[in-house]
């Protein structure tokens, strides 16, 4: 019945949409979701590699070639959300005290995700990768937590920064 009322008011004079990431705010942030995925670019585009090795495709083979561009390009475009994020509502005037340039750092991580969303590059999302790791050592060190560098266990078993617990 509740539902029914406010459809017909809703319909009459609509409610605006809203959206946000966390406007309580939470104060729970991490930045390996941003690195999973960047190594989750990585995977992809070897796996495109390995399908252009191909010298012909299966139908298959062009509809796995389509999903996985997709996903790429998904990942990417998250990667860029995740830092967004974190730069946006975590990163104040004492972390920016501490890391002048994150601005910069940041740009550059939007600049590669979209290389990444652009071509199928090992060399693209391997430098993803690097500067979001960057921007996680940053993050930790905003919190006084000491970082350490282990190859993650799944492909694309690259380096990742995690924090030292």
């Amino acid at each position: 019945m509740i539902h029914q009322l406010l459809s017909k008011l809703h319909a009459v004079s609509p409610f605006p949409a809203v959206s946000a990431h966390c406007d309580i705010p939470c104060k729970i942030y991490d930045p390996f979701s941003a690195q999973l995925a960047a190594l989750s670019v990585i995977r992809f585009v070897d796996l495109l590699n390995e399908l252009a090795e191909k010298e012909t495709l299966t139908f298959a083979d062009q509809a796995q070639m389509s999903r996985l561009v997709a996903e790429k390009e998904t990942h990417a475009e998250k990667v860029k959300q995740e830092v967004r994020v974190i730069w946006g509502d975590y990163f104040k005037a004492p972390q920016f005290e501490k890391f002048p340039d994150t601005n910069e750092l940041v740009h550059k991580i939007m600049l590669a995700g979209s290389g990444c969303k652009q071509h199928v590059s090992r060399e693209k999302a391997e430098e993803l990768l690097s500067l979001v790791n960057e921007f996680a050592e940053r993050f930790w060190a905003t919190k006084d937590v000491a970082t350490k560098k282990a190859t993650c266990p799944y492909p694309p078993s690259e380096e990742v920064v995690y924090p030292d617990l």
